[in-house]
């Protein structure tokens, strides 16, 4: 039966009238609009069309949508398929649609849902209803049109702007229009008070889309009109003291603002793409400060192995995780732990995230010849007794760092391998001599960063099935000394979303392998340099890898079981 006839026999509409409905409804496109605009009552119109198609309806006037709720589902992808989050009730994402015979519809739902991980429930709901929540998207919108006038003295720009020669007087006018410098300033605020860790800004056709990453997830949180792109991008190239007229190349610059009475940096780049330059600002919140080592989340062996190098005359630490990883809070927290008033400690550093009291931080400028490499050529005739590089990226800076913990100097540094077993053979890719590195490797440390639980999110479910077999195919390999220290649990904890909180995350911590070097490595070294060769050395010694750090956090119900499999 269909949805006129079904009227007609609810007494709706009448049943003479359905050739001109269907009719009219055809020309218009919209079938509610055409029955409510005769007479029918759009809560009859939507509950006959619930009942054809299986699916119960659901009424959203008066009701708000949370931006948490409706960030898993993008905007663009709302607007086009005509389906919208509408709530999130026992762990399940409930959906409002208005054309439940969509089919095309129903597969992007499926394909999101896989994604997320997470059941959704179908509820029919009316073409009113939909615009409705499309407006709560913009609804960040609205408070950045609201926050024109009420952030205007709130965020302070503390950068000195210097306007180049090739700044036309046309882009002058448009960067210092007020609406613009107040719109940029009211992101920077949304960003700083939602915890954010970077804002994106992205040309698309015909918008300009601003994500958030908040606990290592990217968010849709405003969309903007295609046409302010070029104001706010110079905008903040002004703020960042980067060239306007370059728009071919990406950029790096930064700049400070102090936001709700905090100084907060945000480290600048540029990179053009197909429609425009794109954004990335991170942002750094200085007066969080350097955290102690004793906060982070390493565990009681691996604090010990730390403490126990930072005593050390000389050697090489090396840091090794993807950007993003935490390596640079790592290596702040060892810093700061240093006896700092009878060393001298100098790093070199692109950019000076956090400033330490007593370290002398230097700034690389790669574009004038001040790199990693010729900085640290420069430290050494500073009579340094720690020094600190931020990332060891070309064969001269490390042949440099070894030579320098070769001839008594400490020395921390970053590189990038997949784990800490993987240094070595980088170094040895980098033209490091194996007899090098085994006198002076001291340290070598893999970290990521996995979410931690909020708080009244999580569900306890017993230790079984594909949890247990994950457990079991852990610590096995490990010394039979080192696996009776293990802590057994029997139940972990599951992400359980809420209506406050529906990710069931909130922060991030560290998980950890690290690998102290001993005689028996050094051998290893010095014959058979490989990964495998060196894991199983540093699995003798008691190593855990990162993914069995996370299980330990999860036994002790820090970080939900779904974060340990990430890894």
């Amino acid at each position: 039966m269909a949805l006129f006839e079904l009227l007609a026999e609810k007494s709706v509409i009448d049943k003479k009238d359905i050739p001109a409905l269907r009719a009219e409804a055809g020309a218009s496109g919209n079938v509610e609009e055409t029955l409510v605009r005769h007479g029918a009552a759009l809560p009859d119109v939507i509950a006959a069309h619930a009942e054809l198609s299986g699916i119960p309806a659901k009424n959203l006037e008066g009701q708000d949508i949370p931006l948490d709720v409706l960030r898993f589902i993008p905007e663009e992808s709302a607007l086009y398929y005509k389906f919208v989050p509408v709530g999130l009730r026992d762990g399940a994402l409930e959906i409002g649609i208005t054309d439940p015979d969509n089919l095309e519809a129903r597969d992007a739902l499926n394909f999101i849902a896989g994604k997320l991980g997470m059941p959704y429930k179908l509820f029919l709901i009316s073409g009113a209803d939909f615009e409705r929540v499309m407006q709560s998207y913009s609804s960040l919108s609205g408070e950045v049109t609201k926050a024109l006038t009420e952030l205007e003295g709130e965020v302070g720009v503390e950068s000195d702007v210097e306007l180049g020669p090739a700044l036309k007087e046309s882009e002058t006018k448009i960067i210092e229009d007020a609406p613009v410098t107040k719109i940029v300033a009211t992101i920077l605020h949304y960003a700083t008070e939602g915890f954010a860790s970077d804002i994106h800004i992205e040309p698309m056709e015909d918008r300009v889309r601003v994500r958030f990453r908040v606990d290592g997830i990217l968010g849709t949180s405003l969309v903007l009109p295609a046409k302010v792109h070029a104001a706010t991008v110079a905008r903040i190239k002004i703020l960042s003291n980067i060239r306007l007229d370059e728009k071919r190349k990406p950029q790096d610059g930064r700049f400070s603002a102090r936001i709700a009475g905090r100084r907060i940096d945000f480290r600048v780049s540029t990179f053009p793409s197909y429609y425009g330059e794109k954004v990335v600002m991170r942002i750094l919140d200085t007066e969080k400060g350097v955290k102690p080592l004793a906060e982070m989340g390493l565990s009681e062996r691996n604090v010990d192995m730390i403490r126990r190098t930072l005593k050390r005359p000389y050697g090489l630490v090396l840091l090794s995780g993807p950007t993003g990883s935490g390596k640079s809070t790592t290596l702040y927290a060892m810093l700061n732990e240093l006896d700092r008033e009878t060393h001298n400690v100098l790093s070199l550093e692109d950019p000076v995230e956090y400033t330490i009291p007593g370290v002398s931080q230097s700034q690389v400028r790669p574009e004038i010849g001040y790199s990693f490499a010729t900085g640290l050529r420069s430290t050494l005739r500073q009579d340094p007794d720690i020094i600190m590089v931020g990332e060891i990226r070309d064969k001269e800076t490390a042949q440099l760092a070894v030579q320098a913990a070769l001839t008594g100097h400490l020395v921390f540094s970053t590189i990038h391998t997949n784990n800490a077993a993987g240094v070595v053979p980088r170094l040895i890719d980098m033209g490091v001599d194996p007899f090098l590195i085994a006198p002076t490797m001291a340290l070598m440390i893999a970290q990521r960063l996995v979410g931690n639980i909020n708080p009244g999110t999580g569900k306890l479910t017993p230790v079984d099935g594909s949890v247990a077999a994950t457990i079991d195919r852990s610590f096995t390999d490990l010394p039979e000394e080192a696996r009776k220290n293990i802590p057994r649990a029997k139940e972990v904890l599951f992400i359980e979303p809420t209506k406050d909180c529906p990710k069931g995350i909130r922060g991030r911590s560290a998980v950890f392998e690290m690998i102290e070097m001993d005689r028996a490595l050094e051998r290893v070294i010095l014959a058979r340099p490989t990964e495998e060769e060196i894991t199983k050395v540093a699995r003798a010694q008691g190593m855990l890898t990162m993914k069995e750090d996370g299980i330990l956090k999860a036994f002790r119900k820090e970080i939900p079981w779904e974060e340990v499999n990430k890894l």
